[in-house]
């Protein structure tokens, strides 16, 4: 449904907000764009929908090409901006309303959709209350309903649950899948690695303008050195200063501040756990968990390494010497 090849978009001022970047999203499917701020993804979205002309590359949106024909492509896509809607003087029903008779909906059908998605996304207590007494979470449930409302071949939502209550964020969630099962490619842009590990089909890690990884998020953790992670708080810094010689890490060591993270295979667990117990009886730590490797991990490595920094984000620290 969505194909992009070869992408590359040049600004005057020298900056290659994206650098070559291939992907596909097929009819009912819901892939994840990850990447820190300034990595290209809404640039990227906004060629996509014919906002902005790409250097070189191709963009199809259903075979349809949006340079060549960006009035047919605006039609066939929606998309739910990173910004607020500006809804001053006008309500979550208005909204939705006026952009579903927008969209191409007859009367009764934009008030049917309209109240579909009011009552699925929990918004009925403000359905009728003006937008400039509206919370930052509902307005962006809002714009969410405004994409929704008739969202065509592609629905593109940037950054959809920032501000959004954990409750309706899961109820937000429902809605996303629901675009995908009535058909839509569904290509959505989150810094939200836990939900984007949980929610999406395939995820497409972006840095620097780049597709650094691409894959299921079970794909993308099989990248990771290690099956676990042994994470130690250091009672001061520096008061672990190695390992000892009968635990072999699956990795480099990562430490920042006053924490230590080591990489470790599943047979390693039992000696992890003994080590750290004895450095806690011992002082040396506060507390430690050994937990999962999750695609945060793989996420933080590719990106750090991406940018030819590595351990200067997130907290990762840097690499030490086993």
């Amino acid at each position: 449904m969505l194909i992009i090849e070869d992408l590359v978009k040049c600004y005057r001022s020298g900056t290659r907000a994206n650098d070559g970047i291939s992907l596909r999203v097929e009819a009912g499917e819901v892939v994840g764009l990850l990447g820190h701020n300034g990595a290209g993804k809404t640039t990227l979205i906004n060629q996509v929908a014919g906002l902005a002309v790409p250097t070189s590359g191709t963009i199809r949106v259903d075979g349809c090409d949006p340079v060549a024909e960006p009035a047919r492509v605006r039609r066939m896509v929606s998309v739910m901006p990173q910004a607020h809607a500006p809804l001053t003087g006008v309500s979550p029903r208005q909204a939705i309303k006026v952009m579903a008779r927008i969209r191409g909906l007859g009367k009764r059908a934009a008030a049917e959709r309209t109240a579909e998605l009011l009552d699925a996304l929990d918004l009925g207590e403000w359905a009728d209350t003006s937008g400039e007494r509206l919370s930052g979470g509902v307005r962006r449930l809002t714009a969410f309903g405004m994409a929704a409302t008739e969202p065509g071949r592609v629905a593109m939502l940037d950054e959809p649950t920032n501000d959004v209550d954990p409750v309706r964020r899961r109820l937000l969630w429902q809605q996303i899948r629901e675009l995908a099962n009535r058909g839509s490619a569904v290509l959505l842009v989150t810094h939200n690695v836990i939900e984007a590990e949980r929610s999406v089909d395939r995820i497409v890690v972006m840095g620097s303008g780049k597709v650094l990884a691409e894959g299921t998020a079970a794909q993308l953790r099989s990248r990771a050195a290690g099956e676990l992670r042994l994470e130690l708080t250091e009672a001061a810094p520096g008061s672990v200063p190695g390992l000892p010689p009968h635990l072999v890490p699956a990795g480099p060591l990562l430490r920042s501040s006053r924490r230590l993270v080591v990489p470790l295979d599943s047979d390693a667990a039992t000696a992890a756990l003994a080590w750290a117990q004895e450095l806690r009886a011992a002082g040396d730590i506060d507390e430690f968990g050994l937990v999962p490797v999750g695609l945060e991990d793989v996420y933080m490595h590719l990106v750090d390494s991406a940018d030819g920094a590595v351990g200067e984000k997130g907290g990762q620290g840097e690499p030490l010497a086993a």
